[in-house]
């Protein structure tokens, strides 16, 4: 038992690390930015039920595509329903989307990972092989497919944009694996007796999981435009519920007439994909060791 309590990886002092990557983060401010956009649409997703708007789903045909005023903050729509408040509900539908179609990716993609760089051989082999022929397809094509596939609504669409983005995530844990495997800690723990899924679970998994972070990170403002673009071509959210790309499916056809209709949903994504992007890039900084 002694041998076994002196095999410890290097990522014991994680309290460290975490200070250390909060302050390069907190000095970093294009990635606070970026945080602090991603907890405003959060919160005002979270929100929504409670918040003095009008019904999102409610029409009045006195009101069709009023431009942006007191009694309607950014206009409202084809039908007359508030734009604002379906921007609030839309948030929930594509952030929604964002995390947990990378919440899929990764359950799926880091384990496959972590086995074929663990073992190698044919096992590696064989999960390599099937990762290349997903990552020979464009990513939203594979997705529009699956989704088409599977069917329109937005939970098949979560899931189809997590299948797509899943081999992403199994290239990076296993040549992140690769590069751990050999070092002494895992070698220390391989020869005093460990088992396979305790070396993986406990001595590799937790040093390969900060470039999974960044990546997962990134990969959510991929996941949103997708879902945009899913709801966009009528594959995801379905109507009459609020998605930011089913109201520019529906603004496409007003934009001389009513170009606001297409401005909120369009800035919204913009700015929730930066906010992410600029996230991504400073937890990139904040996690690397190699950055002082």
């Amino acid at each position: 038992m002694t041998m076994i309590e002196t095999v410890v990886p290097p990522v014991t002092d994680r309290g460290d690390n975490g200070s250390r990557a909060w302050r390069k983060m907190k000095a970093n401010k294009s990635a606070l930015f970026g945080l602090f956009i991603i907890l405003f649409f959060t919160l005002l997703a979270i929100a929504a039920p409670i918040l003095p708007i009008p019904d999102p789903l409610a029409t009045s045909w006195s009101a069709i595509r009023k431009a942006p005023s007191a009694a309607h903050w950014l206009g409202t729509d084809d039908i007359g329903r508030d734009i604002l408040s379906r921007m609030i509900f839309g948030a929930r539908a594509s952030l929604m989307a964002g995390v947990f179609s990378v919440a899929i990716a990764v359950g799926i993609g880091v384990p496959f990972g972590l086995v074929a760089g663990y073992f190698g051989g044919w096992v590696d082999i064989v999960i390599s092989r099937i990762t290349e022929a997903f990552l020979a397809m464009p990513f939203l094509i594979t997705a529009i497919a699956l989704a088409a596939f599977l069917g329109p609504s937005l939970v098949n669409a979560m899931i189809a944009i997590g299948l797509s983005a899943m081999p992403i995530f199994v290239r990076l844990t296993r040549g992140q694996v690769l590069s751990v495997k050999t070092e002494d800690y895992v070698e220390g723990a391989r020869s005093v007796g460990l088992g396979h899924l305790d070396i993986m679970l406990r001595y590799i998994l937790p040093n390969v999981m900060p470039p999974i972070i960044v990546q997962a990170t990134l990969t959510i403002a991929t996941a949103i435009i997708a879902e945009a673009s899913l709801s966009f071509l009528g594959l995801g959210q379905q109507p009459p519920a609020p998605s930011w790309g089913s109201m520019l499916n529906i603004a496409k056809n007003f934009l001389s007439q009513a170009p606001w209709m297409a401005m909120w949903p369009g800035a919204a994504i913009f700015l929730v994909v930066i906010g992410f992007n600029l996230l991504g890039d400073g937890l990139r900084d904040a996690l690397d060791p190699r950055e002082a």
